[in-house]
């Protein structure tokens, strides 16, 4: 066991010339960085925390913009001893005063010391500073800085394996305001377990647009392969989004072995890259593409393999996981080589769900019913978990930290089943809909509406209402689509409605169509439900601000 200091220096001494991260940029070439140039980076980093006076052991946010900044203020931290937490850029879709409301909601919890940030978005992190009464610094890193290693003054070589080395906050208003605290030891235990199941050596090469403020993009593609040797191809997920085909023509060129997408990724991915952009792409050389951080429907599945079949994927390239940024990463995973099983069991909440895997070695999962105890296999319950690999505490919140546990077993708020051993996530806790006594999941609903022609596949959400009058809830789809023609839209939204009650057994009450870039949405892509059926309410139902 070492510190990510320590293994980071190691790696600097005895292969200094290996690339570390391969950092894709639009309209620049491709920008190796070796370990060396990596630490000399973030030893620049290192530097400029010492001279703004932060100290082992206290926070830094990280707000940059994909890029090299970015890559070395991570690393940067971690060598001066302070404890990084990347955080999302202010992009088009979020409106500023309430990423400052929520940013200095941040603050006053996790206390940090200083904001590393870029010079145009610097007023809004000191308006947030000043918002929160906090004493945090600003400091502006546009281009990077490097410096010569001086172990003597590097305050990352004497923290300690149980000590916090970095700090996840989740997406979302509240979530924000839960810090994720891993300890050293956590994160390697989590590596220890996980990488054997997924066969991963230094031939292996990681391809990734995923954001680093999330624990998808920061452990499985950004932390595990610095660690591990593995050489890591990374694009900004905003480069992803314009053109989903760079993604493909990396694996090409790079020959990539293992990429994570999140469900939505597939159909997207699957449906917006043309023909013409598939020239030369050969997606032959990857072991797995890990479908992770969303329910997993076998359409999803299948659409990408009827779409990247002639260029060499393959069926048994499907894989899967559960994770979550409490237990590090990785909770589940299916076996690599084998498509993930799909249950036909049928049932609410299960229909064309496709298996999460088998818990990691070090993982003990179970599942428990409203009065947490432990359920059968085959029934639906929320998921608990414990391992080695744990958060050491919600950052400064021991009221949360204390509620999320039972008998040493997290509390996911994931509501799942065991089915021959194997997990099936169906869908969040919180936003279960009950229509009549019937438990109604809305990943379902989301996955069947997106199948209607006209509606943007992914851009749904389905949440309930409660009706006064029938003592329950109403269910509400509110759905994208480019179609204006008011006549149009009315055969759309009878459309989906039909599509539902055929394929769900779920009645309707409300489909309401919306215009392109309308829904809400987490900084991890993820619709967010609570956060569309407030807007819904306020724009249609006549609920006030």
């Amino acid at each position: 066991m070492t510190t990510f200091a320590q293994a980071l220096l190691s790696h600097y001494r005895e292969v200094p010339q290996r690339v570390a991260v391969f950092l894709q940029r639009a309209h620049h070439a491709d920008l190796p960085i070796t370990y060396e140039r990596l630490v000399r980076g973030a030893a620049g980093v290192a530097q400029l925390l010492r001279e703004h006076d932060v100290r082992v052991g206290e926070v830094v946010v990280i707000i940059l913009q994909h890029g090299e900044p970015l890559v070395y203020a991570f690393w940067g931290a971690v060598l001066h001893g302070a404890i990084p937490s990347i955080l999302p850029p202010l992009t088009e879709k979020l409106l500023p005063e309430r990423y400052r409301k929520d940013l200095a909601a941040l603050m006053r919890v996790t206390q940090p010391a200083a904001i590393l940030t870029y010079s145009a978005f610097a007023d809004e992190v000191r308006a947030a500073i000043a918002a929160a009464s906090s004493s945090a610094r600003c400091i502006v890193v546009d281009e990077p800085r490097f410096a010569e290693i001086d172990t003597r003054v590097l305050g990352g070589l004497s923290r300690a394996e149980s000590d916090i080395v970095l700090l996840q906050h989740s997406s979302g208003t509240t979530g924000l305001q839960k810090g994720v605290a891993l300890a050293h030891r956590a994160v390697f235990n989590q590596l220890d377990a996980y990488a054997p199941t997924l066969a991963l050596n230094t031939d292996d090469v990681i391809v990734s647009w995923l954001p680093l403020y999330h624990d998808m993009g920061l452990i499985a593609a950004f932390v595990m392969p610095i660690l591990r040797r593995v050489p890591l191809v990374l694009m900004s997920p905003f480069d992803w989004v314009r053109a989903p085909a760079r993604l493909l023509h990396a694996i090409t060129r790079y020959r990539g072995t293992l990429c994570w997408l999140p469900n939505f990724a597939y159909t997207f991915m699957a449906t917006r890259v043309r023909d013409r952009e598939l020239e030369g792409v050969d997606l032959s050389s990857l072991k797995a593409v890990i479908n992770c951080s969303e329910p997993i429907y076998q359409r999803s599945h299948e659409l990408f393999v009827q779409r990247f079949a002639p260029y060499g994927f393959r069926r048994e390239m499907l894989a899967a996981s559960y994770a979550m940024a409490e237990n590090t990463f990785a909770v589940t995973q299916t076996e690599l080589g084998q498509p993930p099983m799909l249950n036909l069991q049928g049932g609410v909440g299960n229909a064309g769900q496709v298996s999460s895997g088998k818990p990691l070695p070090n993982v003990e999962l179970r599942v428990l019913d409203a009065q947490r105890r432990d359920l059968p296999e085959g029934e639906i319950g929320e998921i608990a978990i414990k391992s080695d690999c744990m958060l050491s505490e919600y950052y400064r919140r021991p009221d949360a930290t204390a509620e999320a546990f039972h008998e040493g077993f997290y509390l996911t708020g994931d509501l799942g089943y065991v089915h021959r051993g194997e997990v099936f996530v169906t869908g969040r806790k919180k936003d279960l809909i009950i229509v009549g006594g019937k438990n109604v999941y809305p990943q379902d609903l989301e996955q069947l509406a997106s199948e209607v022609p006209g509606v943007h596949p992914g851009r749904v959400a389905a949440f309930g209402v409660f009706n006064e009058a029938l003592g329950t809830e109403d269910v509400v789809i509110v759905a994208e689509t480019d179609i204006e023609d008011e006549e149009a839209r009315a055969h759309l939204a009878e459309a989906v409605r039909e599509h539902l009650t055929r394929n769900s057994d779920v009645a309707v009450r409300v489909v309401q169509l919306v215009p392109p870039r309308w829904l809400i949405k987490t900084s991890s892509g993820k619709v967010a439900r609570s956060a569309n059926r407030e807007k819904y309410l306020r724009a249609f139902a006549g609920v006030p601000e």
